[in-house]
């Protein structure tokens, strides 16, 4: 390593580390890249399997709950890990969150009935909110504030770079061999990502003041699982028809309105200027990105006659962008500051979801509707890391888990409210006019990605 000389003694001093493979990092980064890649592969791996599952397990009664079950019990599992960070340091909730995870993936992937494999699935799914918390900490204990937009830019690739590859291997083991490989072949990598970073992640604990008076299971653990309830019958009532779903959807809809502002900084659903402004704007980009993503690739196929295989070239090229800005999110010297790069993110975004509702009229070319999609990747790209670094720059030592928390949770709970609102009105709607479902589907993400144009300009703290 370099030295420098320390203007107060003259003596040589340390260099501070300019990059996430310097030696003291290497490892931990290593294997926290892998562990996130890891997790996100099973992501998409497991939404292109399940349909055989559920054929093969004859569980099609229970395929709503197999997604909406380890989305509501990753909600109760990411405010635990953020309280039990800030008591004793994120080591712990990072061990346990990995140990729920895998073993969640070992009884789907042994599953004998669909009930079983839910289960592993509920497990499975508190285990990734434990662990995608405690990592937040973890970055925010032990690299210094110049390495944190590196790591997040590689936290974002390894989200991303399955997003290419992940569904067509996941269908290809699927079709050639079993389905069981999916969920089993994950704890066999993940194990040697985890042992990797175990010399670098026992520093993170050090510094943490106990805080004896404290419980784990406070009241904000009962308000996540009451909201968690929320999200699970927002869920599967979106899959549900006729007054049954509605009576679901206003049933969870009540819960996560009633329960996530006890959950989120105060100011959040009124973007206050600093911190809830941040916490804010992660659920919005969440959703609006997210919430229109879902419905752009069914477009192209119904509506301009693509090709599944063309359709999804979409999403790689939005891949690629997110990938491409996230990296240089991560570059020293950047020229604006983070609110002219939020701001150009959600403008980003909003011409995005604008330029493929365009491609509803078949007189525009479906490359618009690519390039266009490409942008929001570009938005997306910008936004995500650069809320990360400044959730843990607004952060005391002692706050950090508890707002990195909220910073998950308002996406996870931004996007299932979205997704399962949007996708109600789009099939209440396209037996009528499918026009007018893909323009209601495109234009609710549409409202909050300009919502989040405002949300950005307020993400700066305010000083005194």
């Amino acid at each position: 390593m370099t030295t420098t000389a320390d203007p107060s003694t003259g003596a040589a001093a340390p260099a501070r580390p300019r990059s996430v493979l310097a030696p003291e990092y290497r490892a931990l980064t290593v294997g926290m890249v892998a562990l996130i890649t890891l997790v996100a592969f099973e992501s998409l791996a497991v939404t292109t399997a399940m349909p055989t599952v559920a054929q093969s397990l004859d569980g099609l009664s229970l395929y709503a709950l197999a997604f909406g079950g380890p989305l509501a019990s990753s909600v109760v599992a990411m405010v635990v890990s953020g309280t039990w960070s800030d008591l004793k340091g994120p080591a712990r909730p990072l061990w346990h969150g990995t140990a729920w995870f895998l073993a969640g993936l070992i009884i789907a992937g042994v599953a004998p009935t669909m009930e079983v494999l839910v289960v592993g699935r509920i497990i499975q799914g508190f285990g990734g909110g434990l662990l995608t918390v405690a990592l937040y900490v973890v970055v925010g204990h032990l690299y210094p504030a110049e390495l944190r937009p590196r790591i997040f830019a590689a936290f974002a690739t390894g989200w991303v770079v399955p997003s290419l590859v992940g569904p067509a291997i996941a269908g290809l083991i699927v079709e050639h061999a079993s389905w069981r490989i999916v969920f089993l072949a994950v704890p066999a990598m993940a194990i040697p990502a985890a042992l990797v970073m175990r010399p670098g992640l026992a520093r993170a604990d050090a510094g943490t003041p106990e805080q004896e008076h404290r419980s784990l299971w406070d009241r904000r653990a009962m308000w996540a699982i009451a909201a968690a309830v929320g999200v699970g019958l927002l869920h599967y009532g979106g899959q549900q028809r006729g007054i049954l779903q509605l009576a679901l959807l206003a049933v969870g809809l009540a819960g996560v309105i009633a329960f996530s502002p006890k959950l989120l900084p105060k100011g959040t659903f009124t973007m206050c200027t600093g911190l809830p402004a941040v916490v804010a704007l992660r659920g919005l980009v969440a959703a609006a990105g997210f919430g229109a993503e879902v419905f752009l690739p069914l477009m192209l196929t119904r509506e301009r006659g693509l090709s599944p295989s063309f359709a999804g070239l979409v999403l790689t090229v939005s891949a690629l962008t997110w990938t491409t800005a996230s990296w240089y999110r991560g570059r020293p010297h950047q020229p604006f500051s983070h609110e002219v790069f939020l701001q150009a993110g959600m403008i980003s975004i909003v011409l995005g979801i604008t330029a493929a509702t365009l491609t509803l009229n078949p007189h525009v070319p479906v490359l618009v509707g690519i390039l266009g999609w490409g942008l929001a990747g570009l938005g997306m790209g910008t936004v995500f890391p650069t809320v990360s670094v400044l959730i843990l720059e607004y952060s005391s030592r002692e706050e950090q888990g508890a707002n990195s928390s909220a910073l998950q949770l308002s996406d996870a709970l931004a996007t299932a409210t979205v997704l399962a609102v949007g996708g109600s009105l789009f099939a209440a709607i396209e037996p009528h006019s499918a026009t007018t479902a893909y323009l209601t589907a495109f234009g609710l993400p549409a409202v909050l990605a300009l919502l989040g144009v405002f949300a950005a300009r307020r993400t700066k703290q305010q000083v005194g």
